[in-house]
């Protein structure tokens, strides 16, 4: 699937370790150190494949370029090209190739966790589980947390699907290879169980490390986690209660005894658990955004109001803050009042633009559109608050389904040429009207300036495998994205559903069931529910098909698939 439309780097971050990327500061580190001068002949033999590597990597073509970085690696006697090599040639899924490079990184020497992960990633692959449950435990065997993070990731990762991930951390929990007193892997793994909905085996680690760690309030919210997941809601939420003296003190306690809360529907708990303690910025957004998901307007006016005592100070922050409740509250003259207030600071501009969308929700939309406009042409708004009033003018457009949203992106591509955030939200309005040739366009010019922007390569390739025939041009874009972000939900659900257009049903099933593993999505799940209604496993799509509504019945994937199956 596309990444939201922006192209700023993603907050979501999994508890994965990149286990494919070099990184780029190790990389930066090892092209400025000096390093001796080889023998004209091998920098030659190197030079050539690395070049023939790379250019196939541009292409998206991973098995040529696993080839030819083993390859390189050979001519060099270099140990971080055949640590690329093997990294590619398992995401290409070439373990002959992986096998071959892994066995010269070894012999050429590389970081311990590092070639016990690639370890067990390969034996997985092969389907060689005592393999990999050899290198798993030594991984969980060396000090500090690396080796079990890795270990965590290569399971979560590796695994063909949850069954086997399953089966593999039942092993390690039983033989007692957990690490006895670190806390967090015994959380690590409950919580991998739990995203792969095995209750039993996350009961089972439950109970273990409650024995271990009697008393430690995480190991509670672990408990309330996997009683949620599993459907036992009332318990969760009776264990919940039962954290309320720690989260009473404990500033992190509250913030994810909230959260479960939240996952559970209760908002209106989890504002009043926020309540507690001092309340700063932070605490006082959480409540208000708790509350008006929930649709509470008294709680929220009740908020509104003990917010109202900081009314005076000239802080920006605050009147941003107390800005955005009005907003949530629908008092939007008294929203406009506080935007218009801010007095300075790197809130001003936010509050600018969000002045301009309550403007236009008064229906002065004359107005509004003058306020964005005097924005755009004012030489001392910084450059991004300028670039930031285009976008929101078109979204104003966007939601009126104006077609003056194209001549936004046209007037904003005017001032800022070649834009990639103005590109990207182009290239989505196209595709939501269905011009995927423009669309298409949009996020080539894009490419064109940045070709290794990530976000571009994964959206476009995603349209051109949902909205063309153009399969394997789209694999090649996505295995592009794959390369630098090998551990990103939404890119493995691009790469799984390109899978399932190509006809690789099997194959398009695991890389989605991973997918959803990392990432709880409404599109994810529509895709899993799709692939599996059409694979006549029918009453587990419809399984999917709820979650996705749950998640968001909105979403357009969701409803292509509902119309598409007829479920």
């Amino acid at each position: 699937m596309p990444m939201a439309g922006s192209l700023r780097p993603l907050k979501y971050a999994p508890l994965l370790l990149a286990l494919f990327v070099l990184p780029a500061a190790d990389a930066a580190r090892r092209a400025s150190a000096p390093a001796a001068k080889p023998a004209p002949d091998t920098t030659s033999r190197t030079l050539e494949p690395l070049m023939l590597g790379e250019f196939a990597l541009q292409a998206g073509r991973l098995d040529e370029a696993a080839r030819a970085y083993l390859d390189a690696a050979r001519a060099g006697n270099e140990s971080t090209l055949a640590e690329r090599a093997t990294r590619i040639a398992l995401l290409a899924k070439d373990d002959a190739r992986a096998a071959e490079a892994l066995a010269l990184w070894h012999r050429l020497g590389g970081k311990p966790h590092d070639l016990r992960a690639a370890d067990a990633m390969l034996a997985l692959r092969r389907g060689n589980e005592p393999a990999a449950l050899k290198h798993l435990v030594a991984l969980l065997a060396m000090p500090g947390d690396e080796g079990w993070r890795q270990a965590v990731g290569v399971v979560g990762v590796g695994a063909r699907d949850p069954k086997q991930a399953a089966s593999i951390v039942g092993k390690l929990v039983d033989g007692s290879h957990l690490p006895p007193t670190q806390l967090q892997a015994w959380l690590a793994f409950g919580g991998l169980a739990q995203r792969l909905e095995q209750p039993a085996l996350a009961d089972r680690i439950v109970e273990d490390v409650v024995r271990r760690f009697p008393g430690e309030p995480r190991v509670s919210l672990l408990r309330a986690s996997q009683l949620r997941e599993s459907g036992r809601k009332d318990e969760a939420r009776a264990a919940l209660v039962a954290l309320a003296p720690e989260a009473a003190s404990n500033a992190e306690i509250r913030l994810a005894v909230a959260s479960e809360y939240d996952r559970l529907g209760d908002r209106k708990a989890a504002a009043d658990v926020l309540a507690q303690g001092p309340q700063d910025e932070q605490t006082y957004a959480l409540r208000a955004s708790m509350l008006a998901r929930d649709d509470d307007k008294a709680a929220l006016a009740k908020l509104y109001e003990e917010l109202g005592r900081f009314g005076s100070r000239p802080d920006p922050q605050w009147r941003l803050l107390l800005g955005q409740v009005a907003e949530f509250l629908e008092k939007n003259e008294d929203a406009l009042v506080w935007y218009q207030s801010v007095p300075g600071g790197p809130q001003k501009w936010p509050a600018r633009l969000r002045a301009a969308s309550v403007t236009h929700t008064l229906g002065r939309t004359d107005e509004a559109f003058r306020v964005l406009r005097e924005l755009q042409t004012d030489a001392s708004v910084p450059e991004e608050a300028r670039r930031d009033s285009y976008l929101v003018e078109a979204s104003l457009h966007a939601k009126a389904n104006a077609p003056a949203e194209l001549d936004v992106f046209a007037r904003a591509l005017a001032a800022f040429p070649d834009d990639p955030e103005v590109l990207y939200a182009r290239a989505l309005s196209w595709e939501r009207r269905d011009d995927i040739a423009r669309a298409e366009a949009d996020f080539r010019r894009i490419l064109v300036a940045d070709p290794d922007s990530v976000a571009a390569l994964n959206a476009l390739g995603y349209t051109l495998a949902d909205r063309t025939t153009r399969y394997q041009e789209a694999l090649e874009l996505i295995d592009r994205a794959r390369a630098a972000e090998p551990d990103n939900a939404a890119i493995i659900d691009s790469y799984g559903w390109v899978l399932f257009r190509l006809g690789r049903h099997d194959d398009a099933l695991t890389e989605l069931r991973r997918a959803f593993t990392l990432q709880k999505d409404a599109e994810i799940a529509a895709h899993l529910g799709e692939v599996l209604w059409v694979m006549g496993k029918r009453d587990e799509a419809r399984r999917y098909f709820t979650q996705a509504r749950d998640l968001d019945a909105d979403n357009r994937a969701l409803k292509r698939a509902l119309e598409r199956t007829g479920a």
